[in-house]
């Protein structure tokens, strides 16, 4: 199984799919859907959906993973052919000067470029250890009118993403562009295979999600339509097993997946996540029965779709999965196939044991 998730995942990793603009990536992940012999739905959205139909009588389970990246979207093009560009998602403007992009016009005719970075002999020291604010910085593709750029058909609105790459690192670790949530889709095709062999299961939603990364509600019309009563969310989970990430948690990369037990972001999005009891109880039993590692998390400051897909119909019973990742919304995040490996098991032991028996009631779990 690892070695199949390291081929999607590279793969996944290499199509640009910046938020609101999901449609390569979508493309691609059908296609591997249909090899699967697996059908799959669009939204107007473009929220992919793949049903499989199981028990009716057990709780339907929606499970599922954004698709979408962080990126750029071109604001301003200068007479020299220089661009300005906003941001879209929480991109670190630290993290920003001498990345290359892709600035994403169509298959076959994209361009790179490269956010410029002052010359290092004409920094002065009150530069040395400034921020520079994405406003002043500017992308350099080698054109040098706006004539030139807008005959390589970059216009305002162009998208723009960190330029794809994947690098395979020691020890079963990859880093490279959008693990975020590339690492996430890679799990939910590999399930995509394993649970369409299976008997005995509820109906289960595989949906790739769009605009997580743009406003968290891109999910919301698969929800509302699907009417999940279990809603699964996979996603990164913060590894703090590095100098600057010591004392936040005690998630480790390579430690195995981990579930989260409370998100909340308090900066302008009042939302966040606390699973359900039921949720909780049936992934700690099957990480125990099946001699798997599960991490714990517990984080303030960031969110996924899952805190609106949770408010959907009636409310569903929902908790946050993930993968230990180092150095997210950076150009290069790390992640480890075997934890990767590991969710993908667990996930799957999990479903099996959603039956018509299984109980979603507060009272009855609360004893």
């Amino acid at each position: 199984m690892k070695d199949r998730l390291r081929e999607t995942l590279s793969a996944l990793m290499m199509i640009p799919g910046l938020s609101g603009h999901e449609d390569r990536i979508r493309r691609h992940i059908r296609a591997r859907l249909e090899d699967l012999g697996i059908a799959s739905r669009s939204d107007r959205l473009g929220n992919l959906i793949a049903t499989l139909e199981g028990d009716r009588a057990a709780p339907s389970v929606m499970l599922f993973a954004h698709m979408d990246q962080l990126g750029f979207v071109v604001r301003k093009i200068e007479t020299d052919g220089l661009l300005r560009v906003e941001r879209l998602g929480g991109v670190p403007e630290r993290a920003l000067p001498s990345q290359a992009v892709l600035l994403c016009v169509a298959e076959g005719r994209d361009l790179t470029g490269v956010i410029a970075n002052k010359s290092h002999h004409a920094t002065t020291p009150e530069e040395k250890y400034r921020v520079v604010p994405y406003a002043e910085l500017y992308i350099d593709t080698g054109l040098s009118s706006a004539e030139a750029v807008a005959a390589a058909d970059v216009a305002v609105g162009t998208p723009a993403v960190y330029l794809p790459r994947v690098l395979a690192l020691a020890d079963d670790r990859v880093a490279g562009t959008s693990v975020d949530n590339r690492a996430g889709c890679a799990v939910l095709l590999e399930l995509a295979g394993r649970l369409k062999e299976q008997e005995g299961l509820p109906t289960v939603h595989l949906v790739f999600t769009v605009q997580e990364e743009f406003n968290l509600r891109g999910a919301l019309p698969a929800a509302q339509v699907l009417q999940p009563d279990i809603a699964i969310q996979l996603d990164l989970v913060l590894a703090a097993d590095t100098p600057d990430m010591r004392g936040r948690s005690d998630v480790k990369l390579g430690g195995g997946p981990a579930i989260s037990l409370y998100s909340f972001h308090g900066r302008g999005t009042l939302n966040g996540v606390i699973p359900h009891p039921a949720m909780v109880r049936l992934f700690e039993e099957t990480a125990r029965a099946e001699s798997l590692p599960l991490q714990r998390s517990v984080h303030m400051g960031a969110l996924t779709d899952l805190s609106y897909v949770q408010l959907a119909g009636e409310g569903a019973a929902s908790i946050d999965l993930g993968f230990p990742i180092r150095s997210s919304h950076s150009s290069l995040e790390v992640c480890d196939l075997k934890d990767l490996e590991g969710l993908a098991r667990l996930i799957a032991a999990a479903v099996k044991r959603i039956d018509p028996n299984f109980s979603l009631d507060r009272d009855e779990l609360s004893g």
